[in-house]
């Protein structure tokens, strides 16, 4: 006969490596590339040396001279805190007294619920790897009843709950529909202080999600990882404007540069779906072959030189990352778990309610060692 005790034994001995291999492989392509490690972790932050430059202990000399000064690496500290990422599944007490007879009928129930935080995991994270950690979704530019008009809607999904913030305060809504044809939002009911010029931010996660791409590229953001980029100016990355029509040129010289200027090497492109096809129709018109490769993860893509060319909703429209992934890790306290109650619980009662919960936590957050490294092309042309 199941219960919540063999429900609980279930979720951590035969989901819980499902979920971290899923999560951790199977989010996206960039995400399968990074390394994660729990190294530079001390208490609840992330401390890291990050070399600037070369040694500069290096020189020629006379047969019977004297040796080269030594001058050792010059290192900055990176100090960022661990980012708190929560997944959450529900179970009613009716749905687990109505399986309780049948092995098959509850394994399909927890299968289900698994799946759900799965799939909004891997979307959210996929999300905050292009996000600057603000958690903003959406701006808002107007609204009517319950329907809100927004500045774009590839960071939300139905379902999401999002966190409206502005001048009459916060205001929690779930969304039910997204128009994207017209970039509207429908919420479940008609919002009482969500209007235009306020900012949608996924609930709980204003400033608390990891430091993704957005805060290295985006020259608002004063500080990456606790250093000032003004005063720091070897964090500055490549970028190029309005490129125009994309070509193996184009690329070429963002490659060429970043390489010869830091060292690093490109090995991943990201880019929009729309980016992508402006390119293969670049290639296509050029009558060059399409060249697809195999990722970690078995994911698939068409590549430049060897390197991947990978499409994701996340990226502008217009524009395409150029990335070393060796660069950036994914520092943790610890991979995915179960947070544990009294005795070891991990469902738990939802106070007032006759359902039980149990929630998936990661501490982590990301940091790119060579944020130079790293380039970002916009304005490309794109239908």
């Amino acid at each position: 006969m199941i219960d919540l005790t063999s429900a609980q034994e279930a979720l951590k001995e035969a989901y819980l490596s499902a979920a971290c291999n899923q999560l951790n492989t199977k989010t996206n392509p960039l995400f399968a590339k990074i390394k994660q490690s729990s190294s530079d972790v001390f208490g609840k932050e992330i401390i890291k040396a990050a070399p600037v430059g070369i040694n500069g202990g290096i020189g020629a000399g006379k047969e019977t001279g004297e040796l080269p000064e030594a001058h050792s690496n010059d290192y900055v500290q990176f100090r960022t805190s661990l980012k708190n990422l929560y997944g959450t599944i529900e179970i009613s007490d009716k749905a687990v007294r109505a399986s309780a007879n049948g092995n098959g009928a509850f394994v399909d129930l927890l299968d289900a619920e698994l799946e759900g935080l799965l799939a909004s995991s891997k979307f959210n994270l996929s999300r905050m790897l292009y996000g600057d950690g603000s958690g903003l979704v959406a701006n808002i530019s107007s609204v009517e009843g319950a329907v809100a008009t927004v500045d774009s809607v590839k960071n939300v999904i139905e379902g999401m709950v999002v966190e409206g913030v502005g001048v009459a305060g916060n205001e929690i809504q779930r969304i039910v529909y997204v128009d994207r044809a017209n970039k509207q939002i429908h919420f479940a009911s008609e919002p009482s202080k969500i209007t235009a010029e306020y900012k949608l931010y996924v609930q709980g996660s204003m400033n608390n999600e990891i430091t993704g791409l957005g805060a290295i590229f985006d020259e608002k953001i004063e500080n990456l990882y606790g250093v000032n980029k003004a005063k720091n100016k070897w964090l500055t990355p490549y970028t190029k404007t309005e490129a125009g029509t994309i070509s193996d040129d184009v690329l070429q010289e963002a490659i060429d540069t970043v390489e010869e200027n830091t060292g690093a090497t490109i090995d991943f492109i990201s880019c929009s779906a729309k980016v992508k096809r402006a390119y293969q129709n670049y290639l296509a018109e050029f009558r060059r072959n399409i060249d697809v490769t195999e990722l970690e993860g078995g994911y698939k893509a068409i590549s430049f030189n060897g390197i991947p060319v990978v499409s994701d909703r996340f990226v502008a429209d217009d524009a395409m990352y150029l990335l070393d992934t060796s660069k950036f890790t994914l520092h943790q306290l610890c991979d995915w778990e179960w947070i544990e109650g009294e005795g070891g619980k991990i469902l738990h009662q939802k106070p007032g309610y006759p359902a039980y919960s149990a929630t998936l936590v990661k501490y982590a957050d990301l940091i790119c060692d060579l944020p130079s490294g790293q380039a970002l092309i916009t304005g490309i042309t794109v239908k």
